[in-house]
């Protein structure tokens, strides 16, 4: 049963669950600290393809193939897949799942494509549309740049506020609960947000005030505060974005999540060690890291509950062409820790 708290929060009262999950990732991104988190790393960010973008395909084609391994399930066990990338008519999804035979719910809320294929997936299950939905996403860094940017052949330079985008993907199947996996427990959809940043070179910056919007949200709808949870996970904030964040719940909301919040984009890079400025960005960049990092401490009780908020610039080439701000939003979803059987044991 669906029951909604406050204005924008729903809460799913039997906890559909992530019944099967996988992430795979790209060579820069295997050399990072979660190298040993991923199913698969690739070693060449072609994977055999003669385009990046049908490189990005195979990505998410075998994210989603993996996780239905895991669930022990094939194509014709999933009622749903919901899913999208950052790609015109996002074409690394819609090639990349088409011998699938899935009825498809094609999504494009760009780097927030995780937390809102897992939260509408969840709803379905929750509202007894679907049985077994999947929600994946990918990306790629050439592909982005290729659309976004300037082809790598140009050899721009990138300013410190700039973020790489990950190649990678990740896919979750959604059922209905079982107590002996991560469940998804709410979900907050976001509202676009635009303070007028026009720089798609800073991200973060326009990013941080949807993230900052929908936190807050999800704290005055469910009436709870920061120590009620261990995580509280942005998308791809970066370095830049999540130093903003933090302000602005602090500043505007009276919050505090400085010693829960993490980022994506800081977990799957060592800004250190790696090329990679303010961090990671890009739709698989939230979808690698969940789906592996993050829903393994789930599993295991390491984490008990974690709040999910990727975040998406709702940007494209011809709106940046255009002079436009970059729109950006945020979607919530809280994943919390297996439950143990009353009265006995796991």
């Amino acid at each position: 049963m669906i029951v909604r708290q406050g204005k924008y929060t729903l809460k799913l009262t039997t906890h559909p669950s992530i019944i099967g999950n996988a992430a795979v990732a790209g060579k820069t991104e295997g050399e990072g600290p979660l190298k040993n988190e991923f199913d698969r790393v690739f070693s060449d960010d072609t994977l055999g393809e003669p385009s990046f973008e049908k490189a990005e395909s195979a990505l998410q084609r075998e994210a989603i193939l993996r996780a239905l391994d895991k669930a022990g399930k094939t194509p014709s066990d999933i009622d749903y897949i919901l899913a999208g990338d950052l790609l015109n008519q996002c074409i690394g999804t819609s090639f990349g799942i088409r011998e699938f035979g899935i009825p498809f719910l094609g999504l494009y809320g760009a780097c927030s494509t995780m937390a809102l294929s897992l939260g509408l997936a969840s709803v379905l299950v929750e509202a007894e549309a679907a049985r077994t939905a999947i929600a994946s996403t990918s990306s790629h860094y050439c592909s982005a740049e290729r659309q976004f940017r300037q082809p790598l052949e140009y050899g721009g330079q990138r300013p410190q506020t700039a973020q790489r985008t990950a190649t990678a993907a990740g896919a979750s199947l959604v059922s209905a609960h079982r107590q002996n996996k991560p469940s998804v427990a709410a979900v907050t959809f976001g509202k676009i947000m635009d303070l007028g940043i026009k720089d798609a070179n800073n991200m973060g910056a326009a990013m941080a005030p949807a993230a900052a919007e929908t936190i807050s949200a999800f704290f005055e709808d469910t009436a709870t505060n920061p120590d009620d949870y261990d995580l509280v996970l942005t998308g791809d904030l970066g370095k830049v974005g999540s130093s903003l964040v933090l302000d602005l719940l602090q500043k505007d909301h009276n919050l505090d999540i400085a010693k829960l919040h993490n980022d994506c984009g800081l977990l799957i890079y060592d800004l250190e060690k790696q090329d990679v400025h303010a961090g990671g960005s890009g739709c698989g960049c939230a979808g690698s890291v969940f789906n592996s990092y993050i829903l393994r401490r789930l599993q295991s009780g390491e984490l008990k509950r974690v709040l999910l908020v990727a975040t998406g610039a709702l940007l494209s080439p011809t709106s940046t062409l255009q002079g436009e701000s970059i729109p950006s939003i945020a979607h919530a979803v809280l994943i919390e820790a297996p439950q143990k059987p009353s009265g006995g044991t796991q």
